[in-house]
């Protein structure tokens, strides 16, 4: 019989030492795991972050250029028929937005969507202009209704959302 309570008494002291063993391995084990996440974290974000940056850079830039104030300065083109600066001004806003189309891969889903909806609005802006000029109009006509309509708004579509991704970039850092 006593053989059996040594036995049984080796037995609990052999499972108490596996049991402390596999407790400190497994806590160790996350504890490493939670380190090596971490430093994954910060490698990844220290790979991203300067493409994040340049992002945001050129979404902001794309913004500035098709901003109807500097938009139409920048195009302006005397001579040349309304609905011809039209089609100019909307063929720019399109290159310019395919030429930054990638860069939505660094930039929120939100902050695109809003870049997206800013270039909407300013073509529609330019549309509403082109549709209450005469066809006889030129493009400095246009231009000066254009100018005119986009101070009529508070804040421009472009504004808002610049204002929107100076936000979203600033809280990366």
């Amino acid at each position: 019989m006593t053989e059996l309570i040594y036995l049984f008494a080796l037995l609990i002291s052999s499972l108490s030492i596996l049991f402390v063993v596999v407790f400190f391995v497994k806590k160790n084990q996350s504890v490493e795991q939670a380190i090596l996440i971490t430093e994954l974290k910060k490698q990844r974000q220290e790979f991203f972050l300067p493409n994040r940056v340049e992002a945001y850079q050129r979404a902001i830039l794309f913004l500035e250029r098709i901003n109807p104030n500097s938009l139409v300065m920048r195009m302006q083109n005397p001579g040349l028929p309304a609905p011809m600066f039209q089609a100019l001004l909307l063929k720019t806003i399109r290159d310019e937005y395919d030429h930054n189309v990638a860069q939505q891969l660094f930039i929120s889903t939100i902050g695109w969507k809003i870049l997206q909806d800013s270039k909407e609005e300013t073509i529609k802006l330019i549309n509403i202009a082109s549709g209450k000029m005469e066809e006889s109009a030129d493009s400095l006509a246009l231009s000066s209704f254009i100018l005119s309509l986009a101070g009529e708004l508070d804040q421009l579509p472009t504004e808002i959302a610049i204002d929107f991704l100076k936000k979203e970039i600033q809280s990366l850092f």
